[in-house]
C-alpha cells in the first residue's frame, strides 16, 4: 500500500550515524544529563565535535563533581523549522581533560563560554551509542475518520 494515503507512516525517520555527527557538527547548545545516587541532572552546554567526540567546558562545581562520580551520561540535541525537526541522542562516557597534550589540542578548538565565566576545565564525551531521529512536520490526521490499514 502506498504511503500517500497515510503521510504520517513517513513523519518520523531514524537518522545514520553519519547523519547524526552531520547534525551534531551543525549545532552549539545540548544538554548533558548526568546520574549520581538518586540525583539526575541536565545542565545546557555549548560544546563542539572533534572527532567523533564531543568537547565542553565548564567550571568547578556540581557538574564537574557529577561526571567525576559517574562517567556515564546522556547528550541530546534538536533543533526545528516549520517543516522538521530533528534530535540526537549520545550514550557515552564523559571525562576531564587532564594532561597538556589533551588541553592544548582543546584549547585549539573553536570553543568559547557563551557567558562571562571562567572555564578552566574541559570535558569530553566519549560516545557508546548514538542514536537520532528526524520528523516531518504537518497538521495532526484525523483522529476520529477512517484510517488506512
Amino acid at each position: 500500500m502506498s504511503n500517500d494515503s497515510n503521510p504520517s507512516m513517513d513523519a518520523v525517520a531514524t537518522l545514520s550515524p553519519a547523519e547524526c555527527w552531520e547534525k551534531l557538527g551543525q549545532q552549539e547548545l545540548g544538554r548533558i544529563v548526568t546520574h549520581v545516587g538518586d540525583a539526575i541532572d541536565i545542565f545546557p552546554v555549548n560544546y563542539v565535535t572533534d572527532h567523533e567526540t564531543l568537547v565542553f567546558r565548564t567550571a568547578e562545581g556540581s557538574k564537574l563533581l557529577e561526571l567525576t562520580v559517574n562517567e556515564d551520561v546522556l547528550f541530546e540535541v534538536d533543533d526545528h523549522t516549520q517543516a522538521e525537526a530533528w534530535s540526537v541522542v549520545v550514550r557515552g562516557r564523559a571525562h576531564r581533560l587532564d594532561t597538556s597534550d589533551q588541553v592544548a589540542h582543546a584549547d585549539t578548538l573553536a570553543l568559547q563560554p557563551w557567558i562571562p565565566t571562567l572555564k578552566y576545565n574541559y570535558v569530553r564525551i566519549d560516545p557508546t551509542s548514538l542514536t537520532g531521529r528526524s520528523f516531518h512536520r504537518g497538521p495532526e490526521p484525523d483522529r476520529y475518520g477512517i484510517q488506512p490499514y
